[in-house]
């Protein structure tokens, strides 16, 4: 199995998690459960987002804006970028 089919089976094992995760906040709000429960669960998917969201800007970060792309930044300032964006999104 190559890098990127196993990189694209985490990607959607994590867009999985968030469709249950969503799916607790929808029997949250039809049960009426208490509000804070419900704001627990939300922050569960924000949090699940943007971790998704991290991975496929470092992704992106590492394999178009690198080595063999047009517009190629140094390594460093990608590392750099990497780590702006993880902290960003935290």
């Amino acid at each position: 199995m190559s890098h990127d089919e196993r990189e694209k089976i985490k990607l959607l094992q994590r867009i999985r998690k968030l469709r249950g995760q969503l799916d607790a906040v929808e029997r949250a709000l039809d049960a009426k459960d208490d509000c804070g429960d419900q704001l627990m669960l939300l922050a569960a998917v924000r949090g699940g987002v943007n971790s998704l969201m991290g991975e496929v800007l470092e992704t992106h970060i590492r394999f178009h804006l690198t080595d063999g792309s047009k517009e190629k930044i140094a390594p460093e300032l990608a590392e750099d970028l990497i780590d702006l964006v993880r902290a960003y999104l935290k």
